[in-house]
Protein backbone atom coordinates (compact mmCIF):
# COMPACT_ATOMS: atom_id res chain seq x y z
CA UNK A 1 0.00 0.00 0.00
CA UNK A 2 1.16 3.55 -0.67
CA UNK A 3 -0.71 5.16 2.20
CA UNK A 4 1.20 6.18 5.25
CA UNK A 5 0.89 3.90 8.30
CA UNK A 6 -1.49 4.91 11.06
CA UNK A 7 -2.36 3.72 14.51
CA UNK A 8 -5.59 2.18 13.28
CA UNK A 9 -4.97 0.72 9.80
CA UNK A 10 -8.49 -0.61 9.40
CA UNK A 11 -10.18 2.78 9.39
CA UNK A 12 -8.63 4.22 6.21
CA UNK A 13 -9.00 0.85 4.54
CA UNK A 14 -12.72 0.79 5.33
CA UNK A 15 -13.08 4.35 4.06
CA UNK A 16 -11.24 3.51 0.85
CA UNK A 17 -13.35 0.39 0.19
CA UNK A 18 -16.56 2.27 0.87
CA UNK A 19 -15.47 4.97 -1.58
CA UNK A 20 -14.69 2.37 -4.26
CA UNK A 21 -17.96 0.53 -3.75
CA UNK A 22 -19.95 3.72 -4.14
CA UNK A 23 -18.42 4.24 -7.62
CA UNK A 24 -16.20 7.16 -8.56
CA UNK A 25 -18.10 7.94 -11.76
CA UNK A 26 -20.89 9.96 -10.23
CA UNK A 27 -20.54 12.31 -7.31
CA UNK A 28 -24.31 12.48 -7.02
CA UNK A 29 -24.37 8.84 -5.95
CA UNK A 30 -22.30 9.53 -2.82
CA UNK A 31 -24.33 9.51 0.39
CA UNK A 32 -25.06 12.90 1.88
CA UNK A 33 -23.77 13.63 5.35
CA UNK A 34 -26.03 12.38 8.11
CA UNK A 35 -25.87 11.81 11.84
CA UNK A 36 -25.10 8.15 11.10
CA UNK A 37 -21.66 9.09 9.77
CA UNK A 38 -19.09 9.54 12.51
CA UNK A 39 -15.58 9.65 11.14
CA UNK A 40 -14.07 10.01 14.58
CA UNK A 41 -14.75 6.32 15.10
CA UNK A 42 -14.04 3.25 13.01
CA UNK A 43 -17.65 2.96 11.84
CA UNK A 44 -17.81 5.76 9.29
CA UNK A 45 -20.68 3.93 7.59
CA UNK A 46 -22.90 1.38 9.32
CA UNK A 47 -22.21 -2.11 8.05
CA UNK A 48 -25.91 -2.70 7.45
CA UNK A 49 -26.15 0.22 5.00
CA UNK A 50 -23.17 -1.03 3.03
CA UNK A 51 -24.76 -4.49 2.74
CA UNK A 52 -27.95 -3.00 1.35
CA UNK A 53 -26.39 -0.70 -1.27
CA UNK A 54 -23.84 -2.86 -3.11
CA UNK A 55 -23.97 -5.98 -5.26
CA UNK A 56 -21.28 -7.60 -3.11
CA UNK A 57 -20.07 -6.57 0.31
CA UNK A 58 -16.39 -5.86 0.67
CA UNK A 59 -15.92 -8.98 2.81
CA UNK A 60 -17.62 -11.13 0.14
CA UNK A 61 -15.30 -10.08 -2.67
CA UNK A 62 -12.41 -12.28 -3.72
CA UNK A 63 -8.97 -10.76 -3.27
CA UNK A 64 -6.80 -11.14 -6.35
CA UNK A 65 -3.27 -12.12 -5.31
CA UNK A 66 -0.38 -9.72 -5.97
CA UNK A 67 -2.84 -6.98 -6.85
CA UNK A 68 -0.85 -4.39 -4.94
CA UNK A 69 2.67 -5.82 -5.22
CA UNK A 70 3.91 -3.83 -8.19
CA UNK A 71 5.22 -0.82 -6.31
CA UNK A 72 2.25 1.39 -7.11
CA UNK A 73 2.46 1.30 -10.94
CA UNK A 74 -1.26 1.03 -11.61
CA UNK A 75 -1.13 2.17 -15.25
CA UNK A 76 0.53 -0.97 -16.64
CA UNK A 77 -1.00 -4.42 -17.00
CA UNK A 78 0.86 -7.13 -15.03
CA UNK A 79 2.10 -10.20 -16.91
CA UNK A 80 -0.27 -13.11 -17.47
CA UNK A 81 -0.66 -15.56 -14.60
CA UNK A 82 -2.58 -18.84 -14.59
CA UNK A 83 -3.04 -18.44 -10.85
CA UNK A 84 -4.78 -15.11 -11.37
CA UNK A 85 -6.84 -16.56 -14.22
CA UNK A 86 -8.06 -19.22 -11.80
CA UNK A 87 -9.06 -16.54 -9.28
CA UNK A 88 -11.01 -14.66 -11.96
CA UNK A 89 -12.72 -17.86 -13.17
CA UNK A 90 -16.34 -18.16 -12.10
CA UNK A 91 -18.58 -15.29 -13.27
CA UNK A 92 -18.35 -16.34 -16.92
CA UNK A 93 -19.47 -19.88 -16.16
CA UNK A 94 -22.43 -18.59 -14.12
CA UNK A 95 -23.28 -16.34 -17.08
CA UNK A 96 -23.01 -19.28 -19.52
CA UNK A 97 -25.87 -21.08 -17.75
CA UNK A 98 -28.30 -18.85 -19.69
CA UNK A 99 -26.95 -20.46 -22.89
CA UNK A 100 -27.84 -23.90 -21.48
CA UNK A 101 -31.26 -23.42 -19.92
CA UNK A 102 -34.21 -25.68 -20.84
CA UNK A 103 -35.46 -23.15 -23.38
CA UNK A 104 -32.16 -23.38 -25.26
CA UNK A 105 -32.16 -27.18 -25.06
CA UNK A 106 -35.66 -27.27 -26.55
CA UNK A 107 -34.52 -24.96 -29.35
CA UNK A 108 -31.53 -27.26 -29.94
CA UNK A 109 -33.53 -30.46 -30.15
CA UNK A 110 -36.15 -28.92 -32.44
CA UNK A 111 -33.45 -27.47 -34.70
CA UNK A 112 -31.80 -30.88 -34.92
CA UNK A 113 -35.04 -32.80 -35.49
CA UNK A 114 -36.43 -30.44 -38.14
CA UNK A 115 -33.30 -28.97 -39.79
CA UNK A 116 -30.81 -31.79 -39.18
CA UNK A 117 -27.19 -30.62 -39.13
CA UNK A 118 -27.82 -27.62 -41.39
CA UNK A 119 -28.09 -24.96 -38.62
CA UNK A 120 -24.91 -25.82 -36.71
CA UNK A 121 -23.08 -22.92 -38.37
CA UNK A 122 -25.77 -20.55 -37.10
CA UNK A 123 -25.48 -21.96 -33.57
CA UNK A 124 -21.74 -21.30 -33.69
CA UNK A 125 -22.07 -17.70 -34.90
CA UNK A 126 -24.97 -16.97 -32.54
CA UNK A 127 -22.77 -18.08 -29.64
CA UNK A 128 -20.02 -15.76 -30.93
CA UNK A 129 -22.53 -12.87 -31.00
CA UNK A 130 -23.56 -13.77 -27.47
CA UNK A 131 -19.91 -13.68 -26.39
CA UNK A 132 -19.53 -10.15 -27.76
CA UNK A 133 -22.59 -8.91 -25.86
CA UNK A 134 -21.50 -10.59 -22.62
CA UNK A 135 -17.98 -9.14 -22.94
CA UNK A 136 -19.49 -5.67 -23.11
CA UNK A 137 -21.65 -6.44 -20.08
CA UNK A 138 -18.57 -7.52 -18.11
CA UNK A 139 -16.67 -4.45 -19.35
CA UNK A 140 -19.24 -2.00 -18.04
CA UNK A 141 -19.34 -3.73 -14.65
CA UNK A 142 -15.57 -3.77 -14.18
CA UNK A 143 -14.85 -0.27 -15.50
CA UNK A 144 -17.57 1.53 -13.54
CA UNK A 145 -17.85 -0.57 -10.39
CA UNK A 146 -21.63 -0.65 -10.94
CA UNK A 147 -23.90 -3.08 -12.71
CA UNK A 148 -26.17 -2.26 -15.64
CA UNK A 149 -29.40 -1.84 -13.64
CA UNK A 150 -27.74 0.72 -11.33
CA UNK A 151 -26.36 2.65 -14.30
CA UNK A 152 -29.76 2.67 -16.03
CA UNK A 153 -31.26 4.20 -12.89
CA UNK A 154 -28.72 7.05 -13.10
CA UNK A 155 -28.76 7.49 -16.87
CA UNK A 156 -32.46 7.55 -17.74
CA UNK A 157 -35.36 9.65 -16.41
CA UNK A 158 -37.65 8.05 -13.84
CA UNK A 159 -40.39 7.04 -16.28
CA UNK A 160 -37.92 5.37 -18.67
CA UNK A 161 -36.09 3.64 -15.81
CA UNK A 162 -39.40 2.30 -14.50
CA UNK A 163 -40.35 0.94 -17.93
CA UNK A 164 -36.92 -0.69 -18.33
CA UNK A 165 -37.32 -2.34 -14.92
CA UNK A 166 -40.78 -3.66 -15.83
CA UNK A 167 -39.44 -5.07 -19.10
CA UNK A 168 -36.48 -6.71 -17.34
CA UNK A 169 -38.76 -8.26 -14.72
CA UNK A 170 -41.18 -9.57 -17.35
CA UNK A 171 -38.29 -11.12 -19.29
CA UNK A 172 -36.92 -12.68 -16.10
CA UNK A 173 -40.28 -14.14 -15.11
CA UNK A 174 -40.77 -15.55 -18.62
CA UNK A 175 -37.33 -17.16 -18.56
CA UNK A 176 -37.90 -18.49 -15.06
CA UNK A 177 -41.18 -20.15 -16.02
CA UNK A 178 -39.37 -22.02 -18.81
CA UNK A 179 -36.52 -22.99 -16.52
CA UNK A 180 -38.70 -24.16 -13.63
CA UNK A 181 -41.01 -26.14 -15.91
CA UNK A 182 -37.97 -27.67 -17.64
CA UNK A 183 -36.65 -28.76 -14.25
CA UNK A 184 -40.10 -30.08 -13.28
CA UNK A 185 -40.25 -32.11 -16.52
CA UNK A 186 -36.86 -33.63 -15.65
CA UNK A 187 -38.10 -34.56 -12.16
CA UNK A 188 -41.16 -36.18 -13.73
CA UNK A 189 -38.93 -38.16 -16.12
CA UNK A 190 -36.56 -39.34 -13.39
CA UNK A 191 -39.46 -40.32 -11.11
CA UNK A 192 -41.10 -42.29 -13.97
CA UNK A 193 -44.16 -40.05 -13.74
CA UNK A 194 -44.75 -40.52 -10.02
CA UNK A 195 -44.20 -36.80 -9.36
CA UNK A 196 -46.51 -34.63 -11.50
CA UNK A 197 -45.44 -31.35 -13.04
CA UNK A 198 -46.78 -29.15 -10.24
CA UNK A 199 -44.86 -31.19 -7.64
CA UNK A 200 -41.67 -30.70 -9.65
CA UNK A 201 -42.34 -26.96 -9.68
CA UNK A 202 -42.61 -26.91 -5.89
CA UNK A 203 -39.40 -28.92 -5.52
CA UNK A 204 -37.59 -26.56 -7.88
CA UNK A 205 -38.91 -23.57 -5.92
CA UNK A 206 -36.85 -24.72 -2.95
CA UNK A 207 -33.65 -23.81 -4.81
CA UNK A 208 -34.13 -20.27 -3.48
CA UNK A 209 -33.31 -21.50 0.00
CA UNK A 210 -30.44 -23.64 -1.28
CA UNK A 211 -29.09 -20.57 -3.05
CA UNK A 212 -29.30 -18.49 0.12
CA UNK A 213 -27.50 -21.22 2.05
CA UNK A 214 -24.73 -21.43 -0.57
CA UNK A 215 -24.24 -17.66 -0.52
CA UNK A 216 -23.36 -17.84 3.18
CA UNK A 217 -20.40 -20.08 2.38
CA UNK A 218 -18.86 -17.59 -0.04
CA UNK A 219 -18.71 -16.79 -3.73
CA UNK A 220 -16.23 -19.54 -4.59
CA UNK A 221 -18.38 -22.26 -3.02
CA UNK A 222 -21.36 -21.10 -5.07
CA UNK A 223 -19.25 -21.07 -8.25
CA UNK A 224 -18.04 -24.60 -7.45
CA UNK A 225 -21.64 -25.84 -7.29
CA UNK A 226 -22.31 -24.37 -10.73
CA UNK A 227 -19.14 -26.03 -12.03
CA UNK A 228 -20.56 -29.37 -10.87
CA UNK A 229 -23.91 -28.68 -12.57
CA UNK A 230 -22.25 -27.66 -15.86
CA UNK A 231 -20.02 -30.74 -15.68
CA UNK A 232 -23.12 -32.89 -15.15
CA UNK A 233 -24.70 -31.42 -18.28
CA UNK A 234 -21.52 -31.87 -20.29
CA UNK A 235 -21.08 -35.51 -19.23
CA UNK A 236 -24.77 -36.37 -19.77
CA UNK A 237 -25.08 -34.91 -23.24
CA UNK A 238 -21.61 -36.09 -24.30
CA UNK A 239 -22.68 -39.59 -23.22
CA UNK A 240 -25.79 -39.25 -25.39
CA UNK A 241 -23.59 -38.06 -28.27
CA UNK A 242 -21.35 -41.12 -27.85
CA UNK A 243 -24.31 -43.51 -27.66
CA UNK A 244 -26.10 -42.19 -30.75
CA UNK A 245 -22.93 -41.67 -32.86
CA UNK A 246 -23.98 -38.72 -35.11
CA UNK A 247 -22.25 -38.40 -38.46
CA UNK A 248 -18.90 -36.61 -38.09
CA UNK A 249 -18.83 -35.58 -41.75
CA UNK A 250 -22.30 -34.05 -41.68
CA UNK A 251 -21.42 -32.32 -38.42
CA UNK A 252 -18.38 -30.63 -39.98
CA UNK A 253 -20.33 -29.65 -43.10
CA UNK A 254 -23.08 -28.20 -40.90
CA UNK A 255 -20.52 -26.09 -39.04
CA UNK A 256 -18.60 -24.83 -42.06
CA UNK A 257 -21.21 -24.52 -44.82
CA UNK A 258 -24.05 -22.03 -44.19
CA UNK A 259 -27.45 -23.37 -45.27
CA UNK A 260 -30.91 -21.93 -44.78
CA UNK A 261 -34.25 -22.86 -46.33
CA UNK A 262 -37.81 -21.66 -46.00
CA UNK A 263 -38.65 -24.83 -44.06
CA UNK A 264 -36.02 -24.19 -41.38
CA UNK A 265 -36.33 -20.40 -41.02
CA UNK A 266 -38.41 -20.69 -37.84
CA UNK A 267 -35.82 -22.94 -36.19
CA UNK A 268 -33.05 -20.58 -37.33
CA UNK A 269 -34.79 -17.65 -35.67
CA UNK A 270 -35.19 -19.74 -32.52
CA UNK A 271 -31.48 -20.60 -32.44
CA UNK A 272 -30.47 -16.92 -32.51
CA UNK A 273 -33.27 -15.75 -30.24
CA UNK A 274 -32.41 -18.23 -27.48
CA UNK A 275 -28.80 -17.07 -27.21
CA UNK A 276 -29.36 -13.46 -26.09
CA UNK A 277 -31.21 -13.52 -22.75
CA UNK A 278 -32.17 -10.06 -21.43
CA UNK A 279 -31.67 -10.89 -17.76
CA UNK A 280 -28.24 -12.37 -18.51
CA UNK A 281 -26.99 -9.02 -19.83
CA UNK A 282 -27.83 -7.45 -16.46
CA UNK A 283 -26.47 -10.42 -14.52
CA UNK A 284 -22.96 -10.55 -15.97
CA UNK A 285 -22.27 -6.87 -15.25
CA UNK A 286 -22.92 -7.61 -11.56
CA UNK A 287 -21.17 -10.99 -11.31
CA UNK A 288 -17.80 -9.53 -12.30
CA UNK A 289 -17.89 -7.30 -9.22
CA UNK A 290 -17.34 -10.34 -6.99
CA UNK A 291 -13.59 -9.67 -7.41
CA UNK A 292 -11.81 -6.76 -5.74
CA UNK A 293 -10.94 -4.40 -8.58
CA UNK A 294 -10.39 -0.69 -8.10
CA UNK A 295 -11.89 1.11 -11.14
CA UNK A 296 -9.45 4.01 -10.54
CA UNK A 297 -6.44 1.83 -11.40
CA UNK A 298 -6.37 1.51 -15.17
CA UNK A 299 -3.85 -1.32 -15.29
CA UNK A 300 -5.89 -3.41 -12.87
CA UNK A 301 -9.14 -2.79 -14.77
CA UNK A 302 -7.52 -3.82 -18.06
CA UNK A 303 -6.03 -6.89 -16.40
CA UNK A 304 -9.46 -7.92 -15.11
CA UNK A 305 -11.01 -7.37 -18.54
CA UNK A 306 -8.35 -9.56 -20.15
CA UNK A 307 -8.92 -12.41 -17.70
CA UNK A 308 -12.70 -12.14 -17.93
CA UNK A 309 -12.47 -12.29 -21.73
CA UNK A 310 -10.50 -15.53 -21.57
CA UNK A 311 -12.81 -17.00 -18.94
CA UNK A 312 -16.02 -16.05 -20.77
CA UNK A 313 -14.66 -17.44 -24.04
CA UNK A 314 -13.87 -20.80 -22.44
CA UNK A 315 -17.26 -20.88 -20.69
CA UNK A 316 -19.18 -20.20 -23.89
CA UNK A 317 -17.06 -22.72 -25.79
CA UNK A 318 -18.20 -25.34 -23.27
CA UNK A 319 -21.82 -24.20 -23.64
CA UNK A 320 -21.51 -24.35 -27.44
CA UNK A 321 -20.24 -27.93 -27.27
CA UNK A 322 -23.15 -28.95 -25.03
CA UNK A 323 -25.68 -27.31 -27.39
CA UNK A 324 -23.96 -28.98 -30.32
CA UNK A 325 -24.24 -32.40 -28.63
CA UNK A 326 -27.99 -31.96 -28.14
CA UNK A 327 -28.61 -30.70 -31.68
CA UNK A 328 -26.66 -33.49 -33.36
CA UNK A 329 -28.20 -36.25 -31.21
CA UNK A 330 -31.69 -35.24 -32.32
CA UNK A 331 -30.52 -34.62 -35.89
CA UNK A 332 -29.22 -38.18 -36.04
CA UNK A 333 -32.27 -39.73 -34.43
CA UNK A 334 -35.25 -37.76 -35.70
CA UNK A 335 -34.38 -35.68 -38.79
CA UNK A 336 -36.82 -36.64 -41.54
CA UNK A 337 -38.92 -38.79 -39.18
CA UNK A 338 -42.65 -38.45 -38.52
CA UNK A 339 -41.92 -37.38 -34.90
CA UNK A 340 -39.71 -34.44 -35.96
CA UNK A 341 -42.44 -31.79 -36.04
CA UNK A 342 -43.96 -32.76 -32.70
CA UNK A 343 -40.89 -33.21 -30.52
CA UNK A 344 -40.38 -31.05 -27.41
CA UNK A 345 -39.02 -31.18 -23.87
CA UNK A 346 -41.99 -33.17 -22.59
CA UNK A 347 -41.77 -36.07 -25.04
CA UNK A 348 -38.09 -35.90 -26.04
CA UNK A 349 -37.05 -38.44 -23.39
CA UNK A 350 -39.76 -40.87 -24.44
CA UNK A 351 -38.77 -40.61 -28.11
CA UNK A 352 -35.11 -41.16 -27.21
CA UNK A 353 -36.01 -44.27 -25.22
CA UNK A 354 -38.10 -45.66 -28.09
CA UNK A 355 -35.34 -44.94 -30.60
CA UNK A 356 -32.29 -46.10 -28.66
CA UNK A 357 -33.73 -48.33 -25.94
CA UNK A 358 -31.92 -49.18 -22.71
CA UNK A 359 -28.29 -50.14 -22.50
CA UNK A 360 -25.89 -49.88 -19.60
CA UNK A 361 -27.63 -46.69 -18.51
CA UNK A 362 -30.93 -45.89 -20.28
CA UNK A 363 -30.71 -42.79 -22.46
CA UNK A 364 -34.00 -41.56 -20.99
CA UNK A 365 -32.35 -41.07 -17.60
CA UNK A 366 -29.23 -39.52 -19.13
CA UNK A 367 -31.47 -36.95 -20.81
CA UNK A 368 -33.39 -36.42 -17.56
CA UNK A 369 -30.22 -35.82 -15.52
CA UNK A 370 -28.86 -33.32 -18.04
CA UNK A 371 -32.19 -31.50 -18.22
CA UNK A 372 -32.45 -31.39 -14.41
CA UNK A 373 -28.95 -29.89 -14.12
CA UNK A 374 -29.87 -27.29 -16.74
CA UNK A 375 -33.15 -26.40 -15.04
CA UNK A 376 -31.78 -26.21 -11.50
CA UNK A 377 -28.72 -24.15 -12.40
CA UNK A 378 -30.67 -21.69 -14.56
CA UNK A 379 -33.34 -21.12 -11.90
CA UNK A 380 -30.67 -20.27 -9.33
CA UNK A 381 -28.96 -17.81 -11.68
CA UNK A 382 -32.43 -16.38 -12.40
CA UNK A 383 -32.84 -15.71 -8.68
CA UNK A 384 -29.40 -14.11 -8.67
CA UNK A 385 -30.26 -11.89 -11.65
CA UNK A 386 -33.58 -10.92 -10.08
CA UNK A 387 -31.82 -9.57 -7.00
CA UNK A 388 -29.56 -7.30 -9.02
CA UNK A 389 -32.34 -6.13 -11.35
CA UNK A 390 -34.74 -5.28 -8.54
CA UNK A 391 -32.11 -3.74 -6.27
CA UNK A 392 -30.47 -1.74 -9.06
CA UNK A 393 -33.52 -0.27 -10.78
CA UNK A 394 -35.49 0.47 -7.61
CA UNK A 395 -32.52 1.28 -5.36
CA UNK A 396 -34.12 -0.98 -2.77
CA UNK A 397 -32.64 -1.07 0.71
CA UNK A 398 -33.55 -4.67 1.48
CA UNK A 399 -31.67 -7.58 2.95
CA UNK A 400 -30.38 -10.02 0.34
CA UNK A 401 -32.46 -12.91 1.64
CA UNK A 402 -35.65 -10.81 1.51
CA UNK A 403 -34.88 -9.56 -2.00
CA UNK A 404 -34.22 -13.14 -3.15
CA UNK A 405 -37.47 -14.33 -1.57
CA UNK A 406 -39.47 -11.57 -3.30
CA UNK A 407 -37.76 -12.30 -6.63
CA UNK A 408 -38.40 -16.04 -6.31
CA UNK A 409 -42.04 -15.55 -5.36
CA UNK A 410 -42.64 -13.31 -8.40
CA UNK A 411 -41.61 -16.20 -10.65
CA UNK A 412 -42.77 -19.26 -8.73
CA UNK A 413 -46.39 -18.21 -8.16
CA UNK A 414 -47.18 -17.68 -11.88
CA UNK A 415 -45.20 -20.84 -12.69
CA UNK A 416 -47.38 -22.98 -10.41
CA UNK A 417 -50.50 -21.49 -12.02
CA UNK A 418 -49.07 -22.12 -15.49
CA UNK A 419 -48.12 -25.70 -14.57
CA UNK A 420 -51.66 -26.45 -13.42
CA UNK A 421 -53.31 -24.84 -16.46
CA UNK A 422 -50.98 -26.14 -19.20
CA UNK A 423 -50.35 -29.63 -17.83
CA UNK A 424 -53.27 -31.04 -19.79
CA UNK A 425 -51.29 -32.11 -22.84
CA UNK A 426 -47.90 -31.92 -24.52
CA UNK A 427 -49.25 -29.57 -27.18
CA UNK A 428 -50.44 -27.05 -24.56
CA UNK A 429 -46.94 -26.90 -23.05
CA UNK A 430 -45.47 -26.37 -26.53
CA UNK A 431 -47.90 -23.47 -27.07
CA UNK A 432 -46.84 -22.03 -23.71
CA UNK A 433 -43.19 -22.28 -24.72
CA UNK A 434 -43.87 -20.40 -27.96
CA UNK A 435 -45.56 -17.57 -26.05
CA UNK A 436 -42.68 -17.39 -23.57
CA UNK A 437 -40.13 -17.24 -26.39
CA UNK A 438 -42.07 -14.37 -27.92
CA UNK A 439 -42.28 -12.64 -24.53
CA UNK A 440 -38.50 -12.73 -24.12
CA UNK A 441 -37.89 -11.70 -27.72
CA UNK A 442 -39.92 -8.56 -27.07
CA UNK A 443 -37.65 -7.62 -24.15
CA UNK A 444 -34.28 -8.04 -25.89
CA UNK A 445 -33.96 -4.40 -27.14
CA UNK A 446 -34.49 -3.10 -23.60
CA UNK A 447 -31.33 -4.83 -22.42
CA UNK A 448 -29.13 -4.44 -25.50
CA UNK A 449 -29.78 -0.78 -26.30
CA UNK A 450 -29.02 0.55 -22.77
CA UNK A 451 -25.90 -1.62 -22.63
CA UNK A 452 -24.53 -0.34 -25.95
CA UNK A 453 -25.52 3.23 -25.13
CA UNK A 454 -23.70 3.23 -21.79
CA UNK A 455 -20.62 1.27 -22.83
CA UNK A 456 -20.05 3.82 -25.63
CA UNK A 457 -20.25 6.88 -23.34
CA UNK A 458 -17.02 8.47 -22.18
CA UNK A 459 -18.84 10.09 -19.22
CA UNK A 460 -19.71 6.61 -17.96
CA UNK A 461 -16.76 4.48 -19.08
CA UNK A 462 -13.90 6.99 -19.15
CA UNK A 463 -10.92 5.58 -21.06
CA UNK A 464 -12.60 2.18 -21.23
CA UNK A 465 -15.40 3.20 -23.56
CA UNK A 466 -15.43 1.02 -26.66
CA UNK A 467 -13.86 2.34 -29.85
CA UNK A 468 -15.75 3.33 -33.02
CA UNK A 469 -15.10 0.02 -34.82
CA UNK A 470 -16.23 -2.19 -31.95
CA UNK A 471 -19.19 0.14 -31.39
CA UNK A 472 -20.35 -0.30 -34.99
CA UNK A 473 -19.89 -4.07 -34.82
CA UNK A 474 -21.83 -4.24 -31.54
CA UNK A 475 -24.71 -2.14 -32.87
CA UNK A 476 -24.78 -4.25 -36.04
CA UNK A 477 -25.03 -7.43 -33.95
CA UNK A 478 -27.76 -5.86 -31.79
CA UNK A 479 -29.69 -4.71 -34.87
CA UNK A 480 -29.39 -8.19 -36.39
CA UNK A 481 -30.68 -9.86 -33.23
CA UNK A 482 -33.55 -7.36 -32.92
CA UNK A 483 -34.54 -7.79 -36.59
CA UNK A 484 -34.43 -11.59 -36.33
CA UNK A 485 -36.60 -11.52 -33.23
CA UNK A 486 -38.85 -8.99 -34.94
CA UNK A 487 -39.43 -11.57 -37.67
CA UNK A 488 -40.38 -14.11 -35.00
CA UNK A 489 -42.85 -11.66 -33.49
CA UNK A 490 -44.37 -10.79 -36.87
CA UNK A 491 -44.69 -14.46 -37.83
CA UNK A 492 -46.20 -15.36 -34.46
CA UNK A 493 -48.76 -12.56 -34.25
CA UNK A 494 -49.82 -12.90 -37.90
CA UNK A 495 -50.85 -16.48 -37.17
CA UNK A 496 -52.37 -15.76 -33.75
CA UNK A 497 -54.30 -12.51 -34.29
CA UNK A 498 -58.01 -13.18 -34.71
CA UNK A 499 -60.61 -10.47 -34.44
CA UNK A 500 -60.62 -6.72 -35.02
CA UNK A 501 -60.33 -5.68 -31.37
CA UNK A 502 -57.33 -7.92 -30.67
CA UNK A 503 -55.68 -6.75 -33.88
CA UNK A 504 -56.18 -3.10 -32.91
CA UNK A 505 -54.69 -3.67 -29.44
CA UNK A 506 -51.66 -5.42 -30.91
CA UNK A 507 -51.10 -2.60 -33.43
CA UNK A 508 -51.42 0.07 -30.73
CA UNK A 509 -49.01 -1.82 -28.47
CA UNK A 510 -46.57 -2.17 -31.37
CA UNK A 511 -46.57 1.59 -31.97
CA UNK A 512 -45.80 2.30 -28.29
CA UNK A 513 -43.16 -0.44 -28.26
CA UNK A 514 -41.35 0.93 -31.31
CA UNK A 515 -41.56 4.50 -29.99
CA UNK A 516 -39.82 3.48 -26.77
CA UNK A 517 -37.09 1.66 -28.71
CA UNK A 518 -36.51 4.77 -30.84
CA UNK A 519 -36.34 6.90 -27.68
CA UNK A 520 -33.69 4.61 -26.16
CA UNK A 521 -31.62 4.76 -29.35
CA UNK A 522 -31.88 8.55 -29.55
CA UNK A 523 -30.84 8.88 -25.90
CA UNK A 524 -27.29 7.72 -26.63
CA UNK A 525 -24.49 8.71 -28.95
CA UNK A 526 -24.51 5.55 -31.05
CA UNK A 527 -24.25 5.36 -34.85
CA UNK A 528 -28.05 5.48 -35.24
CA UNK A 529 -28.83 8.18 -32.68
CA UNK A 530 -28.11 11.09 -35.06
CA UNK A 531 -30.85 9.84 -37.37
CA UNK A 532 -33.35 10.18 -34.52
CA UNK A 533 -32.46 13.65 -33.22
CA UNK A 534 -35.87 15.03 -34.08
CA UNK A 535 -37.65 17.57 -31.84
CA UNK A 536 -40.03 14.95 -30.41
CA UNK A 537 -37.21 12.84 -28.94
CA UNK A 538 -35.10 15.88 -28.04
CA UNK A 539 -37.95 17.18 -25.93
CA UNK A 540 -38.16 13.96 -23.99
CA UNK A 541 -34.41 13.82 -23.53
CA UNK A 542 -34.18 17.34 -22.15
CA UNK A 543 -37.21 16.80 -19.93
CA UNK A 544 -35.76 13.58 -18.56
CA UNK A 545 -32.39 15.10 -17.82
Amino acid sequence: MNSAPSEDPTAPKDEEEAHHLLSPTSSSSLPSPSPLINCSSQKCLPVKEEEEEVAYESREKILIIDMESDGGDYSSVPPFSFKKLWLFTGPGFLMSIAFLDPGNLEGDLQAGAIAGYSLLWLLMWATAMGLLIQRLSARIGVATGKHLAELCLEEYPNWAGLLLWIMAEVALIGADIQEVIGSAIAIKILSRGVLPLWAGVLITASDCFIFLLLENYGVRKLEAVFAVLISTMAISFAWMFGDTKPSRNELLIGLLVPKLSSRTIRQAVGVVGCVIMPHNVFLHSALVQSRKIDPNKKGRVQEALNYYTIESSVALLVSFMINLFVTTVFAKGFYGSKQADGIGLVNAGQYLEEKYGGGLFPILYIWGIGLLAAGQSSTITGTFAGQFIMGGFLNLRLKKWLRALITRSCAILPTIVVALIFNRSESSLDILNEWLNVLQSIQIPFALIPLLTLVSKEQVMGVFRIGPTLEKVAWTVAALVIVINGYLLLDFFSSEIHGLLFGFLVCAGTVVYLAFILYLISHGDGPFSNWLNVPFFKGYRSAGN
